[in-house]
């Protein structure tokens, strides 16, 4: 081994790394904290699975029952670990039918390397199985798409994705490695592992938060500084990329030495715990109509938040958007103030900026409205008053918020809870309320379905010792249930809770409100679900009355194994929705 100056100054070991592609593609890719390849198999990829198994120590290998799942395991192990998930699929079908999962991982800034197999390179042209030119396909919805030919290449183009997918904005890497160049032999300069006490760029020790990027301008701070100072009613939402970008302690912090009201969405829900005095987020209608002013940071402004539309019609609020790189500011509304950067940095220096004395670091006075906090309290507290009745409903067919009723009763601080469907994961997002980020996973802004069971699977690899719960619209269970396949034949328990209403509730209502009838919206009523997991060797139960569901989940909870508490809800109830996202 020989040492090389970096040019950050740390310093990290090099290793000459001789085998066919595969294994000069994983070599690079372990430098990055990779823990599991998910895949499912395919010729054209036989050598990453070769020195998955061969290496020492062996890199785990899961193995799915479709290409999309597979990359899903993959977008969910970068978003709960904030390290960078690794899927491999085959040519042709393997990449097309991971197009989807590839997607979400675009609008979830997850940071996910997908390498492909590829048809010969010697043939190219006459027609051998599963040719097609995939990068064209990926390059719309990755960071970057391409072909490497030259097996010598392998180890430095996956290191070049893997570095790209973890650089601010995050985002999914495609690589495919045509069959001369991964099955091909050749050695390689490979950086080994981090020294002790050493950083390399982009490269994360264990249980460290994702890289930092540069800092935003102190100007640009402090422009937002100003407006939270002439601020009568501030409201501060938080996204994703709080979290992914390991600012979740300085956001807090923030918020509470601002005495900022905090809207959550996506893994930034739990930055502030359930309860905590500051999280309005069941308070959100009424907050976001009546504010004056909203920084809105880590998240898009998009059909979640309306567009970015604030406050009174006839006093709009101003807009703030803060995101991690300027790619990622909002161009389709007028904005108040922006800033780009890292955004743990961001909170510092707003918070410095605010100071009133820096001996003592306390937030000057800003000129919000005393009773604009208690009035949000209030509604906080009315919110949960109305939903009580609800979460405790003895209704025959069972209502949906009941089920979340008794989950919350069982539900662990630190558990991984997963939304895969329409109506019945939006009560989920209602009612439940983490008490730590980073554990609330849903499809995101693009909205796919059959996200459900590789998230499962990646959440039970990555928190082992954490309650993982998988809530399942029947309609999603479409997608992606014959996965539980997957869960049972790798030894991974996960309680699935199916909200079976019979129908696609999110377009059967709507279509029934635009035109009084409905059509394509009707599935089978009381589909055994549970019986579908039991045959795949996991377990799982039918519940159709209330009192069934409590103990329903404990059984579940104290199962080894994957288990489907199958609830028969009624189909009657919509969940009240103030926007299609269209």
């Amino acid at each position: 081994m020989i040492g090389c100056r970096l040019p950050t100054g740390s310093v990290a070991t090099v290793v000459r790394v001789s085998g066919h592609g595969g294994a000069l593609a994983l070599a690079a890719a372990r430098r990055y904290g990779v823990s599991a390849l998910f895949t499912l198999s395919g010729g054209h990829v036989f050598p990453l699975y070769d020195a998955a198994v061969t290496t020492d120590p062996p890199l785990r290998l899961v193995d799915v029952r479709h290409e999309q799942t597979a990359v899903f395991a993959a977008e969910a192990t970068a978003r709960l670990t904030r390290t960078p998930g690794l899927a491999a699929v085959t040519a042709g079908p393997g990449v097309t039918n991971s197009v989807s999962a590839v997607t979400t991982a675009w609008f979830n800034g997850a940071p996910v390397v997908v390498l492909a197999g590829r048809a010969p390179d010697y043939r190219w042209g006459a027609g051998s199985l599963q040719e097609i030119d995939h990068p064209p396909l990926l390059a719309p919805v990755t960071k970057r798409a391409w072909t490497e030919h030259e097996t010598a290449k392998v180890a430095e183009s996956v290191d070049e994705a893997f570095r790209l997918a973890l650089s601010p904005h995050r985002g999914p890497v495609f690589l495919d490695i045509s069959l001369e160049a991964i099955y091909g032999q050749a050695e390689a300069d490979v950086p080994d592992a981090v020294i002790p006490g050493a950083t390399v760029p982009g490269v994360l020790a264990p249980g460290a938060s994702a890289p930092a990027g540069l800092a935003p301008d102190a100007g640009d701070v402090g422009q937002i500084a100003a407006l939270l100072r002439e601020a009568r009613r501030p409201v501060l939402i938080l996204g994703s990329d709080v979290w992914l970008g390991g600012a979740q302690d300085a956001a807090r912090q923030a918020a509470e030495e601002l005495r900022l009201p905090v809207i959550a969405n996506g893994q930034a829900r739990g930055v502030l715990p359930g309860g905590h005095d500051l999280l309005v987020t069941r308070a959100r209608s009424m907050a976001l109509r009546t504010a004056d002013l909203v920084i809105v940071v880590g998240t898009p402004l998009d059909f979640r938040l309306g567009y970015g539309s604030f406050g009174p019609q006839d006093a709009p609020a101003r807009v703030v958007h803060v995101a991690d790189t300027a790619g990622g500011i909002a161009t389709h509304v007028s904005l108040a103030a922006c800033a780009a950067g890292d955004l743990t940095a961001f909170f510092t220096e707003l918070t410095a900026q605010l100071a009133d004395h820096p001996a003592t670091g306390r937030p000057a006075p800003t000129g919000a409205d005393p009773d604009w906090g208690p009035r949000l309290a209030e509604a906080v507290r009315a919110a949960s008053a109305t939903d009580a009745p609800l979460l405790a409903s003895d209704a025959s067919p069972v209502h949906p918020a009941r089920i979340y009723g008794e989950l919350l009763k069982v539900l662990d601080d630190d558990a991984v809870v997963i939304g895969d469907g329409g109506d019945f994961v939006s009560f989920a997002g209602k009612y439940l309320e983490p008490a730590r980020p980073g554990g609330w996973l849903d499809p995101g802004p693009f909205g796919c379905l059959g996200t459900g069971l590789g998230y499962a699977i990646a959440a039970r690899i990555a928190r082992p010792a954490a309650q993982v719960v998988l809530l399942l619209g029947d309609g999603a269970a479409g997608f992606s249930l014959m996965d539980a396949d997957t869960l049972v034949r790798h030894r991974l328990p996960v309680v699935i809770i199916c909200g079976n209403n019979g129908g696609w509730g999110l377009e059967k209502h709507p279509m029934r409100a635009l035109y009084g009838y409905d059509v394509a919206a009707d599935l089978q009523p009381g589909c055994r679900y549970d019986e579908v997991v039991r045959a795949l060797g996991g377990a799982g139960e039918l519940v159709a009355a209330a009192a069934g569901i409590g103990p329903a989940l404990r059984r579940a909870f104290a199962a080894d194994a994957p288990y489907l508490v199958n609830v028969i809800t009624d189909p009657e109830v919509a969940y009240p929705r103030s926007t299609t996202g269209v």
